[in-house]
């Protein structure tokens, strides 16, 4: 009895860990999903938006690794994280308010070194709590995907309402919310959780012929990704789509991704041959998702291809995270995961950004999902060779790799 009170009495306690999963993910897909329609609204044309949003994934390279030894060095999360979200709450203030394009980039910037990490240390900080029950995890973050599902649709009809110039309160209130969910948590030292990359590991993975296959070919499918991430919006918009609609497409994309997870975890097979084919068919999808943009004539069809992104994007990260763990070796796949990620929130990230608004400033929208496609489809072709390649030669990784490097950097 004793037991179950025990149990139900630590529940309540990691409530506001549940809220605070939900409320920051949807804080972030605020941000996200219609900060670029109020920087149109503020008279920013397609390419000064991708450039702004660039910033994010640069600014990150140096946050990430900013706040984490921080964090190691406090052994705090909690308190890094409040530091975190309060700079993004007062920063965020000068980004909607500012008076100039100049301004606006500065403030950007600043905004970013305090935002970008939030997913990460948010993850810490729900690892932390569930640390003698790791199982657990997934439940709690969860809450964060149901968060960014419900607040964009929420957020879509309420804008619609109160106006896209009042995106900032909006924003305010959810993040002062999250903020109230993290002081409610009992305070407990812990260190970060992200992996550090370690240097010497590169050697090794420059010298794989796969792995560096796998990472090239990865920003090749996933830099149109970043494009659809940053302009579907303005796309939506454009073709006369209302916000309620952008918030609607958003849910879409995110409300099965959960199901499509669980489904690869128990039904994929690990090998090889089958993961790197797997890639080769997620590739393809994504090429026929993208000609389906292009062709798109209504807000309601590419709020319904939407759907797509939970199959290509949370099969091809899934997929990829496998793959990664099959090319290198254990003493490096903490730094070879950490650069596979960097590939689709860094580099990929940037061109995305970048190039989609130039495309789509200079060529319209269209033009820009039909240049994803051929990207998606060199992408696809290159797996399939890949595929056929390991099928026909067999995978032969070598096995010379000294252990007590994992002591080094």
């Amino acid at each position: 009895m004793c037991n179950v009170q025990d149990h139900v009495k630590k529940q309540s306690k990691l409530m506001p860990l549940k809220a605070f999963n939900f409320l920051i993910y949807g804080t972030m897909v605020i941000f996200t999903s219609f900060f670029q329609l109020y920087l149109q609204d503020a008279g920013m044309n397609k390419f000064e938006i991708g450039t702004l949003m660039a910033l994010g994934p640069l600014v990150s390279l140096l946050a990430n690794p900013f706040w984490t030894i921080w964090s190691d060095r406090l052994q705090n999360t909690r308190r890094i994280l409040l530091v975190m979200m309060t700079g993004t709450l007062l920063l965020i203030q000068f980004v909607f308010h500012a008076g100039t394009y100049n301004m606006v980039y500065l403030a950007t910037i600043l905004f970013f070194f305090f935002q970008s990490p939030l997913f990460a240390q948010s993850n810490t900080l729900t690892l932390g709590y569930v640390a003698d029950q790791p199982q657990k995890f997934g439940t709690f973050r969860n809450w964060g995907s149901i968060g960014w599902a419900v607040v964009a649709v929420s957020a879509g009809l309420l804008i619609d309402q109160i106006g896209i110039s009042r995106l900032s309160l909006l924003v305010t209130a959810i993040l002062l919310l999250a903020m109230g969910t993290v002081l409610l948590l009992p305070s407990r030292k812990m260190p970060s959780a992200t992996p550090p990359i370690r240097l010497r590991g590169f050697t090794h993975f420059a010298i794989n012929r796969y792995f560096v296959a796998f990472i090239l070919l990865g920003i090749l499918v996933s830099v149109p990704n970043v494009m659809n991430n940053t302009f579907m919006s303005l796309y939506i918009t454009e073709l006369g789509g209302s916000k309620t609609m952008v918030g609607f497409a958003v849910f879409l994309s995110s409300f099965l991704e959960i199901a499509v997870l669980v489904l690869f975890h128990r039904f994929l097979k690990r090998s090889l041959a089958t993961l790197i084919g797997c890639l080769a068919l997620v590739s393809i999808l994504f090429c026929i998702r993208w000609l389906l943009m292009a062709e798109a004539s209504n807000p309601l069809e590419i709020a319904l291809i939407q759907i797509m992104h939970c199959i290509t994007f949370g099969g091809y990260f899934f997929v990829g995270t496998q793959v990664v763990s099959q090319l290198v070796p254990p003493v490096h796949r903490a730094s070879a995961q950490s650069l596979f990620t960097l590939t689709w929130s860094g580099i990929s990230a940037v061109a995305g950004s970048l190039a989609g608004g130039w495309l789509y400033q200079n060529f319209g929208g269209a033009t820009m999902y039909n240049m994803g496609f051929l990207l998606a489809l060199f992408g696809a072709i290159g797996f399939g060779a890949m595929w056929y390649w390991i099928r026909v030669q067999g995978h032969h990784p070598k096995t010379d790799v000294i252990e007590e490097e994992t002591e080094d950097l």
